[in-house]
């Protein structure tokens, strides 16, 4: 009975340490005609910081999202290169089971990917040719420099493509489990259904702007099973589960592509580090990382993620018993309104740039 109680907990902290949202969003439907690829990531590591990378050995430089400590910059969580190229991932629990011998390599593909890839078929032809086992169950997510964008359904060995030109929406959603997988498996249905609930209006009226992600979804404590949106409900607490935020949020990015006849320095990699409802958006660019969000602190951390931390510990304040397993709502209203007007400065701010260089 011991033996099963300890793994039943292993089980729900890997589903609360592996949470992630994503999705991929076709230029058709957004207000600017740029393809988006957005990743709300959940993860035990709480410390995320951004660096860029330099070309070297006739690979691409890029910039990307690493785990705190991370200083020799092993492993990639999401990020574009000067190729065009964006990544990310969610991990897949329905597909082959990994294997004993290596397993967690997620990030490390995808900083091969941002190394050498320009188009979808670089990175089929990557997945391909890099060593079997893969030591990935994951669903990677692509935007590529031509703007076509696919998820791609990994295990160890094979993997199955979801193009994005081949949805008549112009969206693509993906949780924790893979649609090529086990009938039933894996997790993330309610909070694929959460983030459905606020895109596929805007998809339908060909609105779709980043803030639908940062300012809205990332922000947002609607719970599609029950049908009720617990941020305007006046309730003070409120149990974090099936939430697109959690308390193992650590970030919620947004890449937004080229439109025809731009360059890669046009591109933004909209960047909320931290525990998303308490912080705001800094725009990233393929030159260019704000110094708070790169690892300037002792051991490899970020100033701001871990400002935006401190935050997040006032909203999970309980900490005796189960008091984790509740968020504070008043305190995420009391923090919300200035990291929305930050938000919204940084969004003014690159914009303004890009129409002066355009």
């Amino acid at each position: 009975m011991k033996k099963l109680l300890v793994l039943i907990m292993l089980i729900v902290s890997v589903q609360a340490g592996m949470a992630c949202t994503s999705a991929i969003i076709s230029g058709k439907v957004t207000k600017n005609g740029r393809p988006l690829i957005w990743k709300h990531r959940d993860t035990g590591a709480e410390q995320n910081f951004i660096a860029r990378v330099e070309p070297k050995d006739g690979n691409h430089g890029f910039v990307a999202l690493y785990n705190g400590g991370d200083s020799l910059l092993e492993s990639a969580w999401m990020g574009m290169n000067d190729a065009g190229f964006a990544i990310m991932n969610t991990a897949s629990y329905n597909l082959m089971p990994d294997t004993a011998k290596l397993q967690d390599q997620e990030g490390v593909v995808m900083r091969h990917a941002l190394e050498k890839c320009r188009t979808l078929k670089d990175f089929e032809e990557l997945l391909a040719a890099l060593p079997k086992p893969l030591g990935v169950q994951a669903n990677f997510g692509v935007l590529d420099a031509e703007g076509h964008g696919a998820y791609y359904e990994t295990d160890d060995h094979n993997f199955k493509r979801f193009l994005l030109d081949d949805e008549a929406d112009g969206i693509i959603v993906r949780t924790n489990y893979s649609v090529s997988g086990e009938e039933d498996g894996g997790y993330g249905y309610i909070r694929e259904n959460n983030a459905r609930y606020w895109i596929e209006p805007h998809a339908a009226t060909r609105d779709i702007v980043p803030e639908l992600f940062t300012e809205g979804i990332s922000r947002s404590y609607y719970h599609s099973l029950i049908g009720r949106d617990f941020m305007k409900s006046g309730d003070r607490w409120a149990v974090d589960q099936d939430f697109v935020p959690r308390k193992s949020s650590s970030a919620s990015i947004v890449i937004e592509g080229m439109l025809p006849g731009e360059t890669p320095e046009d591109m933004t990699m909209w960047s909320v580090v931290g525990y998303p409802p308490v912080s705001h958006v800094k725009a990233v660019t393929i030159n260019n990382v704000p110094a708070e969000l790169e690892p300037t602190l002792p051991g490899f951390l970020s100033p701001y993620c871990q400002e935006t931390i401190d935050r997040k510990n006032s909203v999970f304040s309980i900490k005796r018993g189960s008091g984790s397993h509740y968020l504070d709502l008043d305190q995420v209203r009391a923090y919300d309104p200035e990291q929305r007007r930050q938000s919204a400065e940084s969004y003014k701010n690159r914009r303004s740039q890009l129409n002066r260089e355009n």
